[in-house]
């Protein structure tokens, strides 16, 4: 898999889907803030936590992908879903970045400058999230291998057994 940053979902999107997007953002950033008020910040950064642009984007990817198969006159229900999945996997990753980042500014604050533990956080993020991807990544390719040389030594099996009772038959 190729990393790549692409604008082709901007032009695939409509202005009221945007607003959608940022009016959910808001609601929950806006949420997060009440809760902190009310129990304090150990509780409301938890809440800071939540994706809030991921449930719009997630259900968006999906509507988008099944329109273009439906488009191309296919059933697109099931290529909506996994083009989602995906996208939650990436997501997944990412918030392991992002709990490694808190714990670094949680640790980090008492001792440094904010400007210090911030740069160190975001690298942490980014090393841990690419970590994440890359481990997954090796993981993916080996277990594609191994179910490609199994399949292949069943098919080979398989042929020779064919072709053994052929000879047999032919006796």
């Amino acid at each position: 898999m190729k990393i790549k940053i692409t604008t082709d979902g901007l032009r695939e999107s409509r202005w009221y889907e945007y607003i959608g997007r940022f009016l959910f953002g808001g609601a929950v950033t806006a949420l997060t803030g009440i809760i902190a008020k009310h129990f304090g910040p150990e509780i409301g950064g938890l809440f800071l936590a939540f994706p809030a642009i991921f449930p719009a984007t997630a259900t968006l990817i999906e509507k988008h992908e099944q329109r273009k198969k439906e488009e191309a006159g296919q059933e697109g229900t099931a290529r909506g879903r996994a083009a989602a999945g995906v996208d939650a996997a990436g997501a997944a990753m990412g918030s392991m970045g992002l709990g490694i980042f808190a714990v670094v500014v949680w640790q980090g604050l008492p001792k440094t400058t904010v400007g210090v533990v911030l740069s160190i956080a975001t690298l942490a993020w980014l090393v841990t999230s690419m970590g994440v991807w890359l481990f997954r990544e090796i993981l993916w390719r080996r277990l594609r291998a191994h179910r490609s040389h199994d399949s292949s030594h069943t098919l080979s099996t398989s042929t020779h057994t064919t072709r053994s009772t052929k000879r047999r038959l032919d006796e």
